[in-house]
This record gives structure tokens, sequence and C-alpha cells, in this order.
């Protein structure tokens, strides 16, 4: 018998999709999690290890991308 919490596993690849995808989210609470403690001074970035601190400002700046990208393409729709 399946546990509830565990997909079939003819469905393996759709297990896998679904945890992606709840690690997607995931990850972008503990990014506004850091983001709350930093400002708020709880956490300081020099009390990240240098690997961590690395992957958040890679991950920022591909988010900043995404959103100048985005911006031009929703300028881009208001115009027509």
């Amino acid at each position: 018998m399946d546990h509830p919490h565990q997909p079939p596993e003819d469905s393996a690849g759709r297990g896998k999709q679904a945890m992606s995808d709840l690690d997607d989210g995931f990850i972008r609470v503990l990014e506004d999690l850091i983001d709350a403690l930093l400002r708020n001074g709880t956490l300081r970035l020099t009390d990240l290890p240098s690997q961590a601190l690395e992957k958040l400002e890679r991950r920022k700046a591909a988010r900043q991308r995404m959103r100048d990208t985005h911006s031009l393409i929703n300028d881009d729709d208001e115009l027509i």
C-alpha cells in the first residue's frame, strides 16, 4: 500500500515534478525570510557562508533580469 504522502511508483515522474515545484516555492520563502532577517538586523550578510551569499546574489540578479524583461514586455503591451 502506498503511503498517502508518497506518489505511487508509476507516477514517479509526476512526483519528482511536484517535489521540484514545492522546492521552488520553498526556496522563494527562504529567500524572503533571509531578506526580512537582513532588513530587521537579525542577520548580517557576513553571517552567511560565502557560498550561500554567492547563490543568493545570483538568484537575486536572475530575478531582477526576469523583472526587467517582463517589464519591457508589459510596456510594449500597453502601447498596442
